[in-house]
């Protein structure tokens, strides 16, 4: 009977892998700039992290400069360069990555939705830049959204550690939340030719700003600790240079309220904090103990139980077991590791402790970027003459 049952379990693990091994899927992407390079990495990498992965067609890009787009396509393999209206044409394309400016993210979504033969949507964030879109991508949701995998681009909750330190902080084990603290720093746009650079980015909020381009990342991180319904009190904003509307946030600050909990807290974004190189923070402090975790010290999370008077190194590694752990468990892990992984849930599905940053997950992030460009309107008028 233990053979019998040997071979089954065998015989079903050589299905499953013969099938998602034989399966192709075609992708277009819709943008050609720094990030669309990054996912392409991630794409061609899944065969080395993983033993069952289906075999990626890269079958279109398109944007808006013809001479980008064609770049784009003869450096990193993609069968041709069109028009984005020719891409949604394309009956090939089953997967859609959305990669444009975040101005025409909600457009470019609503397309890829009316494509033929579309089963996979990656939507770079913010997911939309407007409260009327908010609603109209929850009709979607609603309709065309229920036969198509969509997933936003919060890779962050992938990373191996905040992975590990979900589980833990679901544990229970330190209790209720009190306070918590969340930063998300860049130092880039001090630099005048960085800012002259990235014209596009420094548009208003929600639009554009710190907020919505870095913050958008930290909000997701925290609302998979903290719940969703998380509700801003009041916000702070700094940084006045020159040809940088009042609008664009290069820093701000949020105080933050979770309604079942009573937590409270702060989230920051900043694009002008000097020497923070790419700082994600995050600490809880909570009934029984508290929670910590940076992107400085990737390999590992830390928390802290009452009574013990010290603070345990929970190390993680590269660890994405029972899927993978390649190159090996104890490897640090970085930015691109976790969105390597994020790729391998869109296009497989299988990873059942993930938590997966659905369209659902983006509009719950979304809001928060909306509510944060009233509230910092609001601060300007009241101390900064912004009338």
């Amino acid at each position: 009977m233990a053979k019998a049952g040997n071979i089954l379990i065998k015989t079903l693990f050589l299905t499953k892998h013969l099938k998602q091994t034989m399966q192709k899927i075609h992708v277009g992407f819709i943008g050609a700039g720094g990030i669309a390079r990054a996912h392409v990495y991630a794409i061609q990498a899944l065969k080395f992290y993983y033993n069952e992965v289906p075999e990626i067609v890269l079958e279109s890009v398109a944007s808006a400069r013809k001479e980008s787009r064609e770049a784009f396509a003869q450096q990193m393999g993609f069968k041709k360069a069109e028009p984005v209206e020719d891409l949604a044409k394309n009956d090939k394309i089953e997967a859609v990555f959305i990669l444009g400016p975040n101005k025409v993210h909600f457009e470019h979504f609503k397309l890829a939705l009316q494509m033929p033969n579309v089963k996979y949507i990656y939507l770079e964030k913010p997911v939309c830049s407007s409260l009327e879109e908010e609603e109209q991508m929850k009709e979607l949701l609603e309709t065309a959204g229920q036969n198509v995998r969509i997933q936003v681009g919060f890779q962050y909750l992938q990373t191996s550690s905040v992975r590990e330190g979900l589980k833990f902080w679901r544990s229970g084990k330190i209790g209720k939340p009190i306070h918590f603290d969340l930063k998300y720093y860049h130092g880039d746009y001090l630099q005048e030719s960085y800012r002259k650079k990235r014209v596009t980015r420094l548009t208003p909020a929600p639009d554009g700003g710190a907020m919505a381009d870095l913050g958008s990342h930290g909000i997701s991180l925290l609302m998979a600790f903290m719940g969703e319904e998380l509700q801003i009190t009041s916000g702070l904003q700094a940084g006045d240079f020159e040809g940088v509307p009042a609008g664009s946030d290069l820093f701000s600050s949020l105080s933050l309220y979770e309604p079942k909990t009573g937590a409270v807290g702060n989230m920051s974004a900043s694009r002008i904090s000097s020497g923070s190189g790419d700082l994600v923070s995050l600490e809880i402090y909570a009934e029984n103990g508290a929670f910590r975790y940076s992107s400085q010290n990737p390999e590992y999370f830390e928390y802290y139980t009452e009574g013990s008077d010290q603070w345990i190194k929970q190390v993680v590694g590269s660890n994405y077991k029972p899927v993978t752990s390649f190159p090996s468990g104890h490897v640090p892990p970085g930015w691109l590791r976790s969105m390597v992984h994020a790729h391998y849930q869109f296009f497989t599905g299988d990873d059942a402790e993930a938590v997966i940053a659905d369209l659902k997950h983006g509009l719950a992030v979304q809001r928060i970027v909306r509510e944060t460009a009233d509230h910092l309107k609001q601060f300007r008028e009241n101390f900064k003459n912004d009338k």
